[in-house]
């Protein structure tokens, strides 16, 4: 590392405070406490955000809500969180890879108020999501809640969406480079005398993504040889549209809640590049179109006053389409020559759809003996379906892969010492059931060599413990023997760039976290707190995406077991809502621990670092709120966010020479932001500038991230 990295590193570790943007009164902390004065006495109450992050797991809880409008996507939010690394293969909807102490991709579960997100439809993500509708984001770090009814391993986000008890519109409106546009809306209509709530939702988002490449190859002017120049995107287009409709009844003597709820998105993207940016495309396109219906349903005093329930069922159509009819190979400045096969699956033309019907459904019973002592009972459905046929290629034979998820969870939860330990147990079973249909390219796919319908069964259990010695020392321990069971687009392939393995196996894993945190008040409006989780994490069958440069394809595969290490850390500071001081380091250290391959040879890969995954990054941020500048009721905030990441593998370390071997170069990114504010939040004008310095900055698989962007937002909140 090079000494001024290690100095400026070192100085944001040390000057430390929060990744959140917090906007309210109380500022970027102002999720830690809601503090009141009456009377000269100071009334303190611990927000939502606060009570969960002090609970039996480890967990970060973001409050989007306070910061909402400053904000383009929620993945920049997560990104600053501790332990925390979002990675995105490009601009605007680009696939983005999420990382949580270590484990990364698929061995974490997104969800939107505890349903899984995928029930939206394969184009939804952190990405496009809108902002407007989020209340707050949790960042299960480890072990989760057995209530998610999910095969987790490596953690989980929650995204919990904002419920007002009053009428209200939010709108806003962004612009920015690359030809970018951004449009949410969300608001909420109570019908008069009636207990009968609507809240629609409306969000576009549309980006050409041409940003400049650096140093790519591309042929001379006489056609003679190749030459390193800049050229910009030419075929990275994107445009997403969702729209949702929520309409039931609240406070009923029958119901909490019952709500109804109708979606649709589509979604269109050009596909510029393969799984790495030496595959250049010029015509590809994928097309997304989903359709969901869901029903929510939750009751206290569910038969039994002391019986809550929670039920959820969900059934999406969603549609997608890969178009693939050009025999051409494509160079970064627009030019190409004729080939012999198509793009991106180098074979013959076609356009591929895969129909994927989703059907979920949870239940959740919670049985509260007493203030102290609960008990409850989840169950998780998850059935997907992958039927593929081809309007192109007459030759493809259509094919019906299906796979069937059960998760049956139980758990008991103690809260003893007046409150200052809090315990969790827990106890999961999974089983998993897959229907094989494909037979196109077996010898890559494996599928000859599976059975056409298997069922199998694995367990889980684990425990959560935390202890508050004193408010400014609490401790919390958590253990799992987790499952994760293969997820569609590992198993099943996406259609475009991944290829279906259907010999891939569950990883399985021990899980272990030990944390300590705690707040100072160091009175007259300083607060200070700190947090820092040591992680160890044993997996065997370790699932990972390996990559063929021959085609730009990738493939899920199993690696016998891999052992993640690490710590994560951050300190919090504010003054009276004025400044706010906010910093956070992450180390990881991802090994492969399998000595031998399958036919008993030893493996050069033995104890190597697992590739292109960051193991070192840390994050600050320093922001100052000026308050009733220049009228009442307004605010100033001006920012400034850094971001290092320390170099790392692209391949394994074992391969290939060390002076030749490509890796993703240590990295430093400073962006800065101004918000301000009028009329007590009804008006909101954001102006932000990404990548400030313009520096060369890479992500997953060493695609190029944007250059210097600059993004302006305004939103009007009635």
């Amino acid at each position: 590392m090079r000494p001024v990295n290690r100095l400026v590193c070192l100085l944001f570790t040390v000057l430390l405070c929060s990744p959140a943007h917090g906007q309210d009164t109380i500022g970027v902390w102002g999720m830690l406490k809601d503090t009141m004065t009456l009377n000269a006495a100071a009334v303190t109450a611990k927000s939502k955000e606060q009570k969960l992050r002090e609970g039996a797991y480890a967990v970060n809880a973001i409050n989007i809500k306070a910061m909402a409008s400053s904000l383009n996507d929620i993945s920049k939010a997560i990104d600053r969180s501790s332990g925390i690394r979002v990675r995105s293969e490009g601009g605007v909807g680009a696939d983005t890879d999420l990382s949580i102490n270590g484990m990364s991709g698929n061995s974490i579960r997104y969800f939107l108020d505890g349903v899984p997100m995928e029930a939206k439809g394969s184009g939804i993500t952190l990405a496009n999501i809108p902002v407007n509708i989020i209340e707050s984001v949790e960042i299960y770090k480890g072990v989760i809640p057995a209530s998610f009814g999910s095969d987790a391993l490596g953690g989980a986000i929650n995204i919990v969406t904002r419920k007002q008890h009053r009428n209200f519109l939010d709108f806003s409106y962004g612009i920015g480079s690359f030809a970018t546009h951004r449009v949410n809306l969300y608001g909420q209509y109570s019908v008069p005398k009636t207990k009968i709530v609507v809240r629609p939702v409306f969000s576009l988002d549309y980006s050409k993504n041409n940003y400049k490449m650096r140093d790519v190859k591309v042929r001379s002017d006489d056609k003679t040889h190749y030459v390193i120049t800049d050229c910009p995107r030419f075929h990275d287009e994107y445009r997403s549209l969702f729209g949702e409709l929520e309409a039931g009844v609240v406070k009923t003597s029958w119901a909490d809640e019952f709500f109804v709820t109708g979606s649709v998105s589509d979604v269109d993207k050009d596909i510029q590049t393969g799984a790495t940016q030496s595959w250049v495309y010029g015509m590809v396109e994928r097309k997304m179109q989903s359709e969901n219906i869901a029903a929510r349903y939750s009751k206290d005093g569910f038969i039994s006053d002391n019986l809550s329930v929670l039920a959820n069922l969900s059934y999406s159509w969603d549609h997608s389409r890969l178009i693939d009819t050009t025999y051409r190979k494509y160079y970064w400045d627009g030019t190409y020559i004729d080939g012999g096969h198509s793009e991106i699956r180098s074979r013959g033309k076609s356009i591929r759809h895969y129909k994927r019907p989703l059907l979920m459904a949870r239940t959740n019973f919670v049985y509260k003996f007493n203030d102290a002592h609960s008990c409850s009972l989840n169950y998780m459905l998850n059935s997907i379906g992958n039927n593929q046929f081809d309007t192109f290629n007459e030759d493809f034979v259509p094919t019906d892969d299906k796979l069937i998820k059960h998760i049956i969870s139980l758990s008991y939860n103690q809260s003893l010492f007046d409150g200052k330990m809090n315990n969790a147990f827990f106890f999961k079973d999974y089983v998993n059931h897959v229907v094989v249909g494909q037979t196109e390219q077996p010898y890559i796919t494996g599928s000859g060599d599976v059975e056409p319908v298997s069922i199998r069964n694995y367990f889980g259990y684990g425990a959560g413990l935390r202890y508050v010695f004193a408010e400014a020392f609490s401790s919390k321990l958590s253990y799992e023997h987790s499952v994760r069971l293969p997820m569609s687009r590992e198993l099943l392939g996406n259609g475009s760039t991944i290829y279906a393995n259907f010999n891939l196996k569950p990883e399985q894993s021990h899980n272990i976290t030990l944390g300590l945190f705690g707040a100072v008040d160091l009175g007259a409006g300083h607060l200070l707190s700190y947090e820092t989780n040591g992680f160890l994490r044993l997996v065997d069958n370790y699932i990972q995406a390996n990559i063929s440069d021959q085609e730009g394809m990738m493939q899920y595969i199993n690696v016998d077991a891999v052992h993640i290490k690490g710590v994560d850390g951050e300190v919090r500071y504010d003054w009276n809502g004025k400044l706010h001081l906010a910093a956070n380091a992450s180390y990881s250290d991802s090994r492969d621990k399998g000595q031998y391959k399958a036919d008993g040879r030893p493996s050069v890969t033995y104890n190597n670092r697992t590739p292109n995954k960051p193991w070192t990054f840390c994050n600050a941020e320093a922001a100052y709120t000026f308050h009733n500048l220049f009228q009442e009721g307004s605010r100033l905030r001006l920012s400034c966010e850094y971001q290092w990441i320390h170099w790392f593998y692209l391949t394994w370390e074992a391969y290939g020479s060390p002076s030749t071997k490509p890796r993703i170069p240590t990295q430093n990114n400073v962006n800065m932001s101004l918000l301000y504010s009028w009329k007590n939040g009804r008006y909101n004008i954001h102006a932000e500038c990404d990548n400030l310095l313009n520096q060369l900055a890479y992500d997953n698989y060493m695609l190029q991230k944007p250059g210097r962007a600059f993004f302006l937002k305004f939103r009007l909140f009635l």
